[in-house]
Parts: structure tokens; sequence; C-alpha cells
């Protein structure tokens, strides 16, 4: 059987130190929303973790407690009036795939009373590929079909990766 042959790898993984870490904080709107997301590099691809608080909680019984969550080519979570983080960019996409198959597009956050937990492995990128790019979460889920973004939303929350020293 698969899991006891590999020993839950991921597991080990993430108790080590990361290659790199984006800190994400919540545009002046979404004040509340902060986390880290983690990457590990393994032969297999990239575990990508994330840990995020603060996110917006919905009162209607089928509320929006999904957000599109994605990372960006951009290298600073700066903006303008219309857009907290336009400086982030669009969607990391250096092969040039149309959505959802851009190098940055990643799983949904699914919020659970506004903390969201995900685990991931993706062989879409490298660690060395998207440091310095921004990790973005939007307002809205990803539907994974409209182009150019998946109709997410308006970015509210953004983190810079940066490479971890060791």
């Amino acid at each position: 059987m698969y899991y006891r042959n590999h020993s839950f790898e991921w597991m080990s993984c993430l108790q080590g130190v990361p290659s790199a870490v984006a800190t994400v904080r919540g545009s002046e709107e979404y004040r509340s929303i902060y986390g880290e997301i983690r990457f590990y590099p393994n032969d297999k691809g990239v575990f990508v973790y994330a840990h995020i608080h603060g996110l917006p909680v919905s009162d209607a019984p089928c509320g929006n407690d999904l957000f599109a969550f994605h990372i960006h080519g951009g290298a600073t979570c700066t903006g303008n009036s219309e857009d907290p983080f336009a400086d982030a960019g669009t969607h990391f996409n250096p092969t040039d795939c149309p959505h959802p198959y851009h190098a940055g597009d990643m799983p949904p956050l699914f919020s659970a009373n506004g903390e969201a937990i995900l685990i991931f492995l993706t062989d879409r990128f490298t660690v060395s590929q998207i440091i310095g790019k921004t990790v973005i979460i939007h307002a809205s889920p990803d539907d994974f079909m409209t182009q150019p973004s998946g109709n997410a939303g308006h970015k509210i929350a953004c983190g810079v990766i940066m490479n971890v020293r060791r």
C-alpha cells in the first residue's frame, strides 16, 4: 500500500525549515487577515503549507468561505486606491498557459470561521522560480474557467515570497 511505503513523507518534510516563506497581510479593508505560506522542495515538487487567520466570515448559510489563492508575478504588495495590491501583477505564468494551468494557480483556501489551513504538493514551479514573487488571496473563489484569472474577485491579502536563509 502506498501510505505504508512512503510513511507520510510530507509530514516529516513540514517539520523542517522551509526554503521560502511569504508572510501575508490583509489590505486596509481586510486588516484582520494575516498568515504564513511556507514552501518545502522535495524530489516530487514543492510542498506548499498555508495557514491564514482573519478571513472574512459570512453570516449566510451558504456564504463565501472559499477564497482564491494564487502566486502572482509581481514583486511587491503595493498598489493604488483602486487596487491595494496592483503591483503584485497577474498570475505567475512563465509557460504562457491558459487559466487554470498557470504555474501560480493553486487550490482555494477553505475557511472555517475565518481560519484556513492548506497543504498540497505541486510540480508547477520550483522554489527558486517563485522567490520575490507575491502570493495573493482573493475575495471570491476561483471558478477555474474564466480567463485570465478565474473571476476570483478583488485582492484582499498579499505577501512576498522570501528566501529563507539557512
